[in-house]
């Protein structure tokens, strides 16, 4: 890590996902796969960071290198719905207002937070959808791919073994239980803080089911009187908890450190509702979190005071 000359921290963190992520299940291969491109992920946003960009850029150009490896569970790579179509979601705010856009159901747009992003700073509304979500996206410059330019063999097998079992949470093995997620979270020059965060939702999901990642307060969120926050996690849970906000509002009301306030929802309230994932922090301060009640979950941080790491493992 280069170093940092200036008295004003730098931070960024970032999540691929949390759930059964088990080293037996991953070959050293696909585990340095894995780390490498959470690595790649967080120079790009640290760079921009490190250059005087502001933390939107950071997260939204993370969160687009996150979304264009097949690896993860958001963009390219993205699992398929029971109807073996792709339906993606993202959202995305900026802490120094809080303003913030989220879109669901996206079926075209190579980066969905991109979409998200525009749908906070060209239109008067914070969440779109569906139809009309594509219909906002065509009055952009976003790049338009074809919906299977997402569909990868292994999401294609995934959803053939879900429908044989019944299930819609598989894993990238076939094994119950990862919650796949991309979520990045900063801190600027300027004091200003951001989060990021994009999904492809559940394998075999029904109904036109929407998780927490596009709900903003839910999935993501950003305040620059206290942190940004992105969450991965089975999205039921994280939506009744009110996950990203309620971490601000610990921080918030009753004086907590961004440690302690993660730490209390990820670790005590929500195994309470049987809630399982993990979120990723930073504070307007520089300080970095990364908790998870899971086996395991894709992370990798860099913080101008506290250092850095990529890990997958508890």
């Amino acid at each position: 890590m280069k170093s940092h000359s200036k008295t004003v921290p730098i931070a960024v963190a970032l999540h691929g996902g949390s759930g059964t992520i088990l080293r037996q299940n991953l070959s050293e291969e696909l585990e340095n796969e894995y780390r490498h491109a959470l690595a790649t992920a967080l120079d790009i946003a640290w760079n921009i960071l490190e250059n005087g960009g502001s933390a939107l850029d950071a997260v939204e150009k993370g969160a687009c290198s996150l979304e264009d490896c097949p690896l993860f569970n958001a963009g390219a790579g993205s699992v398929l719905t029971a109807e073996g179509i792709h339906e993606l979601d993202a959202s995305i705010m900026f802490g120094k207002d809080r303003n913030a856009g989220a879109v669901t159901g996206i079926r075209t747009v190579r980066n969905p937070i991109s979409l998200a992003r525009a749908a906070m700073e060209k239109s008067s509304f914070v969440f779109l959808g569906g139809d009309g979500a594509e219909q906002f996206a065509d009055t952009t410059n976003l790049e338009r791919v074809p919906e299977d330019w997402f569909t990868t063999k292994e999401r294609a097998d995934q959803l053939k073994e879900a429908q044989q079992r019944d299930t819609a949470v598989m894993d990238h093995d076939g094994t119950p239980n990862k919650f796949g997620t991309i979520g990045v979270v900063a801190l600027d020059l300027n004091g200003d803080l951001a989060s990021a965060t994009s999904t492809g939702g559940l394998t075999n999901k029904q109904f036109g089911r929407i998780g927490d990642s596009p709900v903003i307060g839910a999935g993501t969120y950003a305040d620059n009187m206290t942190c940004a926050i992105s969450c991965t996690g089975y999205g039921e849970e994280f939506i009744r908890a009110v996950v990203a906000h309620d971490v601000a509002s610990r921080m918030r009301y009753l004086g907590e450190s961004l440690e302690q306030a993660a730490h209390e929802i990820v670790h005590v309230q929500l195994p309470k509702i049987d809630g399982c994932g993990g979120l990723v922090g930073v504070d307007c301060k520089g300080n970095v979190t990364l908790p998870f009640n899971t086996d395991g979950m894709y992370r990798a941080w860099r913080s101008s005071l506290h250092g850095e790491g990529v890990e997958i493992f508890k």
